[in-house]
């Protein structure tokens, strides 16, 4: 029990009886989910009290940080007095949590639509387990939500149900219909950023073991779908963008002084034995790996949304600026194109690429085809507009006809979302998923700087106008 207080015989009592509700319940578990030992085993239970979320009329007891699980030994007695199943239920629902990760991303989203959308796929995974030692009073009323909400939202992992809220959220009723539905631990600790994210690495690979362990556990005639989904979707390799983003940078010749080919000692005893004129100058140029000549392919079909769209162009920009990867010149081509070419935008230096993003409108909402683009960068590069293309980076949802032969320059095409019915690009491409957190991260981060602009420019106008006055 967390505290220095003593403890009267009460209190020791409880805390007593509640440790053997929580230990039939981890046995439940255990038994009825053999592929989950190795969470069990990870995720240590301690007695703590006042977990209820403050700002909630209503909540569970139990709450966890990635290291623990807690519980309220109160609110264990309490509840399985009412409902016994609720506080196993209750402990295997954090134990998915933990496994597909949802406490890791908090600090990027936004928390309230991520609260919902965890628990919603957590309840889908264990409801679709139909077993009796899970299963709750409101599980019948919650299966036929579900069945709403995964055909609404395509699915029903954390990050398509959260994709879905960022798009078209939901009433206020709809919220509390939800929250009463599938609401079960607490999220408070999920806040704190430090702690929580020191237990990703212990939880990934666990995360790992349990998908291996799902599969042959299913092979005896159970299978679970929703939560082979929501491991895929948590397992599933995930690249930086921002890391692959260097595989398009080229060599090339930056005016800077070179620090590490300058040496000093011949420098300074110039100086000591001429005056003012020291033996070696330091070198004017170094060469660095920059971006110079590449092309950001924009689909424009009807399926990509503007507004996605400009987060990514955005994003990438933000990229090459936070890494200092422009040369004073650069060639860049911003084209966009659905089923044909709607528009090629040349960058030539850093004031037209801000100049083209406070600009930018989607051209064209037609169907997708790849290749009208790659057959233009050919023409391109026979014009002579290119010295050393290096790459293209293509943004698109996926569904259009790929080019067969493979170009003399790298390819990475950037996707939205894991789709299976979606062509697979060609084995030549890199290829990668953007993750929710990335676009919801960098869309936040453009807000706050619009709304910190439109602040200073408010406080410049009421000066100026005070002035006037």
């Amino acid at each position: 029990m967390a505290g220095s207080e003593k403890k009267s015989e009460k209190d020791i009592k409880i805390e007593e009886l509640a440790k053997k509700v929580m230990d039939i319940a981890r046995d439940r578990i255990a038994v009825s989910l053999r592929f989950l030992d190795i969470a069990l085993a990870e995720a240590k239970v301690i007695a703590k009290k006042d977990i209820k979320n403050k700002n909630e009329a209503a909540g569970g007891g139990m709450a966890t940080d990635g290291q623990y699980i807690y519980y309220d030994p109160v609110w264990v007695l309490q509840t399985y007095k009412t409902e016994p199943s609720l506080v196993t239920r209750t402990y295997l629902h954090m134990l998915l949590h933990l496994l597909f990760f949802h406490p890791f991303s908090y600090d990027k989203l936004d928390k309230v639509l991520w609260d919902f959308a965890a628990d919603i796929a957590v309840e889908a995974s264990i409801i679709s387990l139909d077993n009796p030692s899970f299963k709750v009073e409101k599980d019948i009323e919650a299966a036929e939500e579900l069945r709403t909400i995964k055909r609404l939202c395509h699915g029903l992992t954390a990050e398509k149900v959260y994709k879905y809220l960022r798009t078209y959220d939901i009433s206020e009723a709809g919220k509390i219909r939800w929250f009463v539905l599938f609401h079960k631990d607490e999220h408070i600790y999920w806040r704190k950023k430090q702690e929580i994210s020191i237990q990703l690495e212990k939880w990934q690979r666990i995360s790992q073991r349990v998908k291996t362990d799902l599969k042959n556990f299913s092979k005896g005639g159970i299978a679970n779908e929703e939560m082979e989904a929501s491991l895929s979707d948590a397992t599933r390799e995930k690249y930086d963008y921002s890391e692959l983003l260097q595989r398009f940078m080229t060599s090339g010749e930056d005016i800077r002084q070179s620090d590490d080919e300058f040496d000093y000692i011949y420098y300074t005893y110039g100086l000591e034995q001429y005056g003012n004129m020291p033996l070696i100058e330091p070198l004017e140029y170094r060469d660095s790996k920059k971006v110079r000549e590449f092309i950001i392919a924009l689909d424009t079909s009807a399926s990509c949304k503007g507004a996605v769209v400009e987060t990514f162009l955005k994003k990438t920009y933000s990229i090459l600026k936070s890494r200092d990867n422009f040369f004073t010149e650069v060639n860049i081509h911003i084209i966009q194109c659905d089923n044909q070419i709607r528009q090629d935008t040349k960058i030539t230096n850093n004031d037209e690429f801000e100049e083209f993003c406070r600009s930018f409108k989607l051209k064209g909402f037609g169907t997708t085809d790849f290749r009208p683009v790659f057959k233009y960068v050919d023409e391109l590069i026979a014009k002579g507009e290119f010295e050393n293309l290096k790459g293209l980076i293509y943004f698109t949802d996926g569904y259009g006809d790929y080019p067969e032969k493979m170009p003399d320059y790298d390819v990475m095409f950037a996707f939205l979302a894991e789709d299976d019915l979606a062509p697979k690009p060609p084995v030549w491409a890199y290829k990668i998923i953007l993750q929710p957190e990335e676009l919801e991260a960098e869309m936040i981060r453009l807000e706050q700087e619009k709304r910190q602009a439109e602040a200073v420019k408010q406080a410049e106008d009421d000066r100026t106008d005070e002035t006037v006055r």
